[in-house]
């Protein structure tokens, strides 16, 4: 493996489920030389698909590492899945990416998951090219699944390597076409571009030329003057932009039928940053301090854990090395934890199988294993070095939950055990027992999400669980405005001497627009005026205030899309103790909620149903029936995209309806969009 940094692309392939990414990932392991043989998906034979449930269900569940290499570099591949239930594996996994490649469907263009991964992306600022994929397919339009990138995700796609009818590709920076032959489109050569194509690439290398120019002063002004210019000056100028983020490349071809992936490739090293190019990653030190953390192997371990994962039955913790080198046997403190740990081993890794190796350096994604404290999303340092936290990784709430139980009384403690384990894999889990039924639930993003654990608990655990029907996740939030204004006097029998407590608060409460969260402030007026509180009473009032806000006034759910604001607080000399305070405040701000008139708010769903267009008024009528809001349909070829909203409750199930309804033939994805009262 090469040390220098320069060499080394690592990259995330990323999609909506069933675009080709997993099989995209296996050309790239077999012409690359990684491995020996491609592996299908639909095979279940795909060297990145390797647990069980992948196999059986024939999509990627599980973030997947490998490496290969590819004309003197290194290139550390990360395949995440596409379906939403598993988003948490992309969120995690796009937290230590340096560059990634959409993977996007020939016929359908931009879909609802591609719209998430793009969200992602845009978050943590990752830098990316566009393969359209299935060229092969009927209907595929290259230029209109660029248009849909710019329609629906704002984005702006460039033509590089343009796919012809022919399975070869035109690069319109080098005017050369790439031709794929031999068993498995291992041998590829390079040649000169027929004449018939002069007018298409023409118009699409003038399309190329023009966003490369406005990345560079120079190259726009030899461009517009139409003087000479090289082939390098585009490529770093197609570089620059796409590091900036303001143009995503753009390559074309058909995994499946082994086509383009070379000269994705190509792409991927002349236009995805190595590690160096890379902005130094924020940081900020145990006082609050910012800072940055320069990619290096020079200065003292800096790690983020990004994914915890049972392996072999021992538990394994997946990092990123942003600073220094990390040996086997070394002492690591977990930031801001007070944990000091020992990482016993170091792995390189490769899918499901995994090489010791002495140290790791900066850029590296490895193995540790040996580490029993630390979780997804901590920062790891060596003990003798500075504390600097890294960003941490955002998780989502889930939104379903079962009712579970152990199939005989015995198993119990067994099913804890292993839910444990589970949950400490997936933060997007929980495991909580309800306080009135006394019922154990589980929760996770989704129905083939709480599958898969399900399957997973009966193979690595032989464990058989029973459960209810699936409960739908609900918040409470407020109709209107509510102000409370509540004086507390009461005596406390201590036996020695009573205690007398008194004190006023008065609080209002401000429903929120939909998915802006809870807040709360506490700066209010104190009465009589002049009057002080010290840091015991304000901090009882600020606990006052957290206290009212654990659950809503229907039935006790947390709390969303509301502001609190405690506005006065009147004091009556010793009476007005800390405890005082609390109390008071805590029933003016439940007051005020309940004054606001509680509502309850379910999850709603972003949906995309897709169906044969003879069956589409009755699969309208049916989403209908289930409050589904459509708002846009967009015909593709003998199909029908229905786009729109509903709520989760309505939808559990759905996918055996829709089966039903279309004989098999239509198909269904959803994503949380945020939680409202319709």
């Amino acid at each position: 493996m090469t040390t220098d940094l320069q060499f080394v692309r690592n990259i995330g392939i990323a999609a909506h489920v069933d675009a080709g990414k997993t099989t995209l990932t296996e050309r790239i392991l077999f012409y690359t030389g990684a491995n020996h043989r491609i592996g299908e998906v639909h095979d279940a034979t795909a060297h990145m698909d390797y647990l069980p449930e992948e196999k059986e269900h024939g999509i990627t569940i599980t973030t997947a590492v490998t490496r290969c290499p590819w004309k003197d570099h290194l290139i550390q591949v990360v395949d995440t899945p596409g379906h939403v239930d598993f988003t948490i594996e992309v969120e995690r996994s796009m937290r230590v990416l340096d560059g990634a490649v959409i993977v996007m469907d020939g016929v359908r263009g931009v879909e609802p998951q591609t719209e998430t991964v793009w969200r992602q992306a845009n978050k943590v600022e990752i830098p990316r090219m566009i393969f359209i994929n299935k060229m092969d397919k009927p209907g595929a339009d290259f230029y209109q699944a660029m248009e849909t990138v710019r329609e629906r995700l704002k984005g702006n796609p460039v033509p590089v390597c343009i796919p012809l009818d022919d399975c070869s590709v035109i690069n319109l920076v080098d005017l050369t076409r790439m031709t794929f032959s031999g068993e498995k489109g291992e041998v590829f050569t390079i040649g000169d571009i027929p004449s018939e194509y002069d007018d298409l690439v023409a118009e699409q290398r003038e399309n190329m030329l023009m966003a490369a120019a406005e990345q560079d002063e120079e190259l726009e002004e030899l461009v517009l003057m139409e003087e000479e210019f090289t082939t390098e000056q585009v490529w770093a100028a197609l570089a620059k932009g796409t590091l900036e983020g303001t143009i995503q490349p753009t390559f074309g071809g058909s995994a499946l039928k082994n086509w383009g992936v070379q000269a994705l490739l190509d792409g991927v090293l002349k236009l995805l940053p190595d590690p160096l190019s890379r902005p130094a990653s924020p940081g900020k030190r145990l006082d609050g301090s910012e800072t940055l953390v320069k990619m290096t192997d020079e200065g003292s371990l800096i790690a983020l854990a990004f994914k915890v994962q049972m392996w072999d039955g021992r538990r394994h913790v997946f990092a990123r090395i942003y600073r220094g080198i990390l040996s086997e046997k070394q002492q690591i403190k977990v930031v801001g934890k007070k944990k000091v740990e020992r990482v016993a081993r170091v792995f390189d890794i490769d899918a499901n199988s995994k090489r010791k190796i002495a140290q790791a350096h900066a850029g590296q994604i490895v193995l540790l294993s040996g580490l029993r404290h630390v979780t997804t999303g901590d920062t790891i340092c060596a003990t003798d070095g500075e504390e600097i936290l890294l960003e941490a990784i955002d998780t989502k709430e889930p939104v379903l939950g079962l009712a579970i139980e152990a199939d005989s009384s015995k198993d119990e403690e067994k099913m804890l055990e292993a839910i444990a384990k589970i949950c400490e894999e997936d933060p997007t889990v929980r495991f909580e027992e309800d306080e009135e039924t006394g019922q154990r639930i589980l929760r996770g993003m989704g129905e083939l999400h709480l599958q898969i654990i399900f399957e997973r608990m009966n193979r690595e655990f032989n464990l058989q669980l029973r459960s209810g029907r699936p409960k739908v996740t609900v918040r409470e939030s407020i109709q209107g405005v509510g102000s409370a204004d509540e004086t507390i006097e009461r005596t406390i029998l201590t036996g020695a001497k009573d205690l007398h407590l008194k004190a006023r608060c008065a609080a209002t409460a401000t429903p929120n627009e939909r998915g802006t969260g809870t807040s709360y402030t506490v700066t209010p007026t104190i009465l009589p005026e002049g009057t002080n509180l010290n840091a015991a009473q304000m901090e009882a009032l600020e606990e006052g205030v957290k206290d009212s806000m654990l659950g809503g006034p229907i039935a006790g759910a947390p709390l969303v899309d509301i502001q609190i604001s405690l506005d006065t607080v009147e004091i009556f000399d010793k009476d007005s103790t800390p405890q005082a305070l609390r109390i008071a405040a805590a029933q003016a701000v439940r007051n005020a909620i309940r004054n606001g008139g509680g509502l309850k708010m379910q999850p709603i769903m972003k949906i995309e149903v897709v169906v044969p267009q003879e069956y589409v008024g009755s699969v309208l009528g049916d989403l209908q029936s289930k409050q589904a809001m459509i708002y846009d349909q967009v015909p593709s070829m003998d199909s029908i995209s229905l786009l729109g909203e509903c709520p989760l409750e309505s939808l559990l199930g759905y996918t055996t309806t829709l089966r039903s309804m279309t004989k098999g033939r239509g198909s269904f994805t959803m994503e949380f969009a945020r939680f409202d009262s319709k």
